[in-house]
């Protein structure tokens, strides 16, 4: 086998729109909604689905619906992918189908695969958020946490009394307040914040600035199907202004963060084709962009959501770029304090940040989201014919990968 070094390019980048907790998309199985993008990219490439070597799909709630390796599962329910083809599931929290794009990436870049499919699928209206620690506590299996873990971190978990937040586990409720406190964020900055990504997604919304990546799928409530075409985020809500995110109450005593400054429950899948030079000759196929740099960081898992700070700034070292050469940033909008901390650390450009808008808007579908963004960072490139993006994502546990893609000139065209 040749393992020489070769690039890993995106060739092309899709998502669902995002339905709302028992919304338009709550009726969808999870493989089958990470099946209808996996076809699409099949299907607008115009390429044999034999030819995929690996699908590797990020999910969280891996429980339920969502359990016995979902990325096989979504394989097995695709029309246009044969069973030949293999799937892996990836568990790094919120940035579970980012992480499932560097193993792709890897993968690609070794030589060992020409063409895998990375994404990633939540329906959160089936598998609630936590549902896999909740119902393994039920049947006796415990609780994640460890105790040397309490140990270790039980004198800085204190820091959640000040919110009335339980100290006896991490909290990303806790994290993203304690954030918002090391970063001097007040409750008129995420207010701010969170109706400016509600304000974004309306504009691009109306302007159709979605919907090169955006997989329009029959509506399918729990109640049954419709004939209704689901092509446009459920969740965006006009009219939000910061005097009317004023009035609403903080989630905890002391704290700045309300429901409208977090991120929405979401059901949405993604995913994303990557080839490296050998897969786009053999399958003809033109790239988007390449994969510039992959970076990872673990923080302090009690603050938890500051990962995205230390993955960007080593993504930028390992290329010798600065956060000036970058022309558009994607930061998951899990709380407003994430983007806004890592702008203040990083020196960044308010004015390139979520330019369409972030997860306040347009939902969270947890394993979905590292793809999700990843498409919309990639065709709003595309659209503004600049050069270098960047996606960073706060994870559960203090992790975080950093991205940097680099538009390739066939994609201005």
């Amino acid at each position: 086998m040749d393992f020489k070094p070769f690039n890993a390019y995106i060739v092309d980048a899709c998502r669902t729109a995002g339905g709302k907790k028992n919304g338009k998309l709550s009726g969808y199985h999870p493989c089958e909604l990470g099946a209808a993008v996996c076809d699409a990219l099949v299907e607008r490439q115009k390429i044999n689905g034999a030819e995929v070597e690996d699908v590797v799909f990020g999910c969280v709630g891996q429980v339920g619906a969502q359990a016995s390796n979902v990325a096989r599962n979504v394989v097995l329910s695709c029309r246009l992918l044969p069973e030949s083809v293999p799937g892996t599931s990836v568990d790094r929290q919120c940035g579970s189908s980012q992480q499932a794009v560097h193993a792709a990436a890897q993968a690609v870049m070794s030589g060992v695969h020409d063409c895998c499919i990375a994404g990633g699928v939540e329906v959160m209206s089936t598998v609630p958020i936590g549902a896999n620690i909740i119902d393994g506590m039920k049947a006796g299996h415990g609780f994640p946490m460890t105790e040397a873990m309490t140990e270790k971190y039980k004198d800085k978990m204190k820091a959640f009394e000040q919110f009335a937040i339980s100290t006896s586990a991490f909290s990303q409720f806790g994290g993203a307040e304690l954030l918002a406190k090391k970063y001097n964020l007040s409750r008129e900055d995420v207010d701010r914040f969170a109706a400016i990504s509600q304000q974004r997604a309306v504009e691009s919304t109306k302007a159709g600035k979605f919907k090169d990546e955006i997989v329009p799928l029959p509506v399918k409530r729990k109640e049954g199907a419709s004939e209704d075409i689901h092509s446009e985020d459920e969740g965006i809500r006009a009219n939000v202004t910061v005097e009317s995110l004023g009035k609403l109450k903080a989630m905890f005593p002391n704290g700045v963060l309300t429901p409208a400054s977090s991120s929405q429950i979401c059901d949405g899948a993604s995913a994303v084709l990557i080839c490296n030079e050998r897969g786009l000759q053999k399958l003809g196929l033109k790239p988007m962009a390449r994969i510039h740099s992959l970076a990872l960081a673990a923080t302090d898992p009690v603050v938890m959501l500051e990962g995205p700070i230390p993955a960007t700034r080593t993504a930028l070292e390992k290329v010798k770029m600065k956060i000036e050469d970058i022309d558009l940033y994607e930061v998951n909008e899990a709380f407003a304090s994430v983007p806004l901390a890592w702008m203040k650390a990083l020196g960044a450009d308010f004015e390139k940040l979520n330019v369409n808008g972030g997860a306040m808007a347009l939902g969270h579908p947890l394993g979905g989201t590292g793809t999700k963004l990843l498409a919309t960072l990639v065709h709003e490139l595309k659209r503004q014919k600049k050069r270098y993006g960047v996606l960073a994502i706060c994870e559960g546990g203090g992790t975080s990968n950093a991205t940097i893609v680099e538009m390739m000139p066939s994609a201005k065209l």
